[in-house]
């Protein structure tokens, strides 16, 4: 299984199963040392700006996000 389909299936899931998934994720990365964190930080902002160059992907204003949040709060 890729990443792309690990991702289809986590999303998937109810929120709430998605929600306790991206907590123990969180938690897992207290194990990553401070160098390994932004070693990976940095991989995934090149991989993300390689995405929106290559038109893969859209931004998305910082109001849309938040908008959408409070609406998924309430």
């Amino acid at each position: 299984m890729n990443l792309t389909q690990l991702e289809a299936e986590i999303f998937s899931l109810p929120l709430q199963d998605r929600a306790a998934l991206a907590q123990r994720l969180l938690l897992s990365l207290e194990d990553v040392s401070e160098s390994e964190f932004e070693q990976l930080w940095g991989d995934e902002s090149v991989r993300r700006l390689a995405e929106f160059d290559a038109g893969k992907v859209k931004s998305i204003s910082g109001k849309a996000v938040a908008e959408k949040a409070r609406a998924l709060l309430r």
